[in-house]
């Protein structure tokens, strides 16, 4: 039976980072304790690199997820969220966008996640720090989820 696998959209899938240091100054000066909730930033963002083979390859090993939160305060990131996955995914990523504020709730083995926020701390199966020196990129991540 497969394992159950979520992957977290920002900075794991979807360059969220580079779209906010692009973001007018002053914009991002307004912003500056909550940049997720700047109008448009979910838009349009770039994948991360290795990010769209990782899920397709995770994809036949794993039930896998797409587990992301969207601000409360930026109800277009809703919606540019489930743009991204079909424009970037489409069949792979049909029907397996999970938009929750708790990510802890959702029962499964294994979350790729780049924030400890938003209930990946307290995550009941594995938490796989994506960006951190154990796990830097997807090629780290995928020798730990796919061993030769």
């Amino acid at each position: 039976m497969k394992k159950i696998l979520y992957i977290a959209m920002d900075d794991v899938l979807a360059d969220l980072a580079h779209a906010i240091e692009h973001v007018p100054p002053a914009v991002r000066a307004e912003y500056a304790a909550n940049p997720d909730e700047i109008p448009g930033v979910f838009e349009g963002l770039k994948p991360m690199p290795g990010a769209l083979d990782a899920f397709r390859q995770l994809s036949s090993a794993y039930h896998t997820y797409i587990l992301s939160t969207a601000p409360w305060k930026n109800p277009g990131a809703w919606q540019h969220k489930l743009d991204w996955v079909q424009q970037h995914l489409g069949d792979v990523g049909y029907k397996r966008l999970i938009i929750s504020p708790t990510k802890h709730l959702n029962k499964g083995d294994f979350l790729i996640d780049a924030h400890p926020n938003n209930g990946a701390l307290p995550f009941e199966g594995e938490w796989i720090h994506f960006g951190t020196s154990q796990y830097p990129d997807w090629a780290a991540v995928l020798k730990r989820l796919l061993p030769a």
